[in-house]
């Protein structure tokens, strides 16, 4: 059907939302899309604890289910193996564009470009340019909530060259310029505003390697909107939730995730002017999200992570090669040998607090732990911990841990949205799997490549669903 097929991936927006703000006449660029586009609700592969976005995209971008890749944590996809779709589309012989999208393996192929996604720690973009941009931002977003975060000189300077010569728009840098000016000297309380500001850099970046390369296949990813309902749920629904927030909180938050919605609106909007080169856009949630509440009675799930987790790993005595933030309060730590991994894994399940194991794990491979604080309720300001089981000796909690600011207020859901314009709009009823995207996007650029004993995907294309 398509020669060109352009992936728009936002990851989580949840569909009753779009629904409501659309028929408000508040999302005029989603209302226009889905008129023009077959229309699907989709649903995730998985349960929890696997109903988590690196897993569903991975699934989406290799057609396997999670009880076959059985790739769980944001690290595992660029190891796993599998052949996903940016592979099959370059064996055809067709350049492709990933910028960012989940969990994605690299590549380095000539007329296409490869952007990891900000939680990477073991690809490497392409061009080699791109990287300059991948670890500016991916320093930024990995420590987000880490006060003590701040970049070097050298490096911002040449993340600032970076963006001038590769496509930054001078209403972009007004745009930001603005939102840091406000949030810093006017207005503090805005600063949760600034996750919207990635957004912007990653369309004008897009744009440019886009219009350089042409791919015929590609992907954008974006999750500033999934970040803002995770932690402003309770301030949209607050009548939902036992822990309430008070009026001040309602009036700096209460239109977090209706902005995320209407930054995205605006943003997809500028992509419809790809369609006069034969572009056909897609757009891809993957999965949604709804009130988290769970932890209410206890007033809600808190987050905690290491001021300097290199310096709380050698006060712990943990000898490593590298330690990476994964996501939120997670990180994925490496040892030369499994020798070594398992003396860090005894010295760090042994710290305690009040009776409590302060770590939870997952033993990610031979040689590397996952691991988070798993401390979940409120701490009072005199915590301490003890490094050690052997020892009476304790230091305080909040001299190596931080609170994450917002509660958690929103938890995954397994719909999600798939729409594909093709001109003509129907809304489909019922929902279909988010397996069938893969071979969807298979039949759109009529590439054949049926299940094999190699890649057993599972899914159906939808394109026999409606006429063409």
């Amino acid at each position: 059907m398509s020669k060109k097929l352009l992936f728009l991936e936002f990851n989580e927006l949840c569909p009753p939302l779009l629904e409501k703000w659309m028929g408000e006449g508040k999302l005029p660029n989603f209302q226009r899309f889905r008129s023009d586009s077959q229309a699907f609700i989709t649903e995730a592969d998985a349960e929890p604890p696997a109903l988590e976005p690196w897993i569903q995209w991975y699934s989406v971008h290799t057609g396997l289910s999670y009880d076959q890749h059985r790739v769980f944590h944001l690290t595992d996809g660029p190891t796993a193996g599998h052949p996903d779709v940016w592979q099959i589309m370059r064996e055809a012989g067709l350049q492709t564009g990933n910028f960012s999208s989940m969990n994605a393996r690299g590549y380095a192929a000539e007329g296409s470009f490869y952007l990891p996604d900000p939680w990477c720690t073991t690809e490497h973009a392409y061009p080699h340019e791109l990287e300059t941009f991948h670890k500016f931002i991916s320093s930024k977003v990995q420590e987000y909530t880490n006060p003590s975060n701040k970049s070097r000189v050298a490096s911002t300077i040449s993340f600032v060259n970076f963006l001038a010569k590769n496509g930054i728009k001078g209403q972009t840098i007004s745009s930001i310029t603005k939102q840091i000016f406000k949030d810093t000297f006017v207005d503090k309380t805005s600063s949760w505003r600034r996750a919207v500001v990635l957004d912007w850099m990653q369309r004008d970046v897009f744009f440019h390697y886009y219009r350089k390369y042409k791919p015929a296949f590609s992907t954008f990813f974006l999750n500033s909107t999934a970040h803002y309902q995770h932690a402003y749920w309770r301030f949209m629904e607050p009548e939902k939730f036992k822990t309430k927030p008070d009026k001040e909180e309602l009036d700096i938050y209460g239109d977090a995730i209706f902005f995320g919605y209407q930054n995205m609106d605006r943003l997809l909007g500028e992509f419809f002017e790809l369609e006069k080169d034969g572009v056909t856009l897609v757009l891809l949630t993957a999965l949604s999200q709804r009130p988290f509440t769970r932890y209410e009675s206890r007033g809600g799930q808190h987050f905690y992570r290491p001021r300097d987790i290199d310096d709380l790993l050698t006060r712990i005595g943990v000898s490593y090669s590298s330690v990476k933030p994964v996501m939120a309060h997670q990180y994925v730590i490496r040892f030369g040998t499994e020798e070594e991994k398992q003396i860090g894994y005894n010295l760090l399940k042994d710290v305690f607090s009040e009776g409590e194991q302060v770590f939870d794990f997952n033993n990610h491979d031979e040689t590397s732990i996952f691991m988070g604080c798993q401390i979940r309720s409120l701490v009072p300001s005199d915590r301490r911990i003890h490094l050690s089981r052997d020892t009476n000796s304790s230091i305080s909690f909040f001299d190596f841990f931080y609170m994450i600011e917002a509660l958690k207020s929103g938890c995954h859901d397994s719909d999600g949205v798939l729409w594909i314009k093709t001109g003509k709009g129907n809304i489909h009823p019922g929902k279909v799997s988010v397996l069938d995207v893969f071979p969807t996007i298979l039949d759109l650029m009529n590439i054949d490549y049926s299940p094999s004993v190699h890649h057993p995907y599972r899914g159906n294309s939808l394109m026999p669903s409606w006429d063409c």
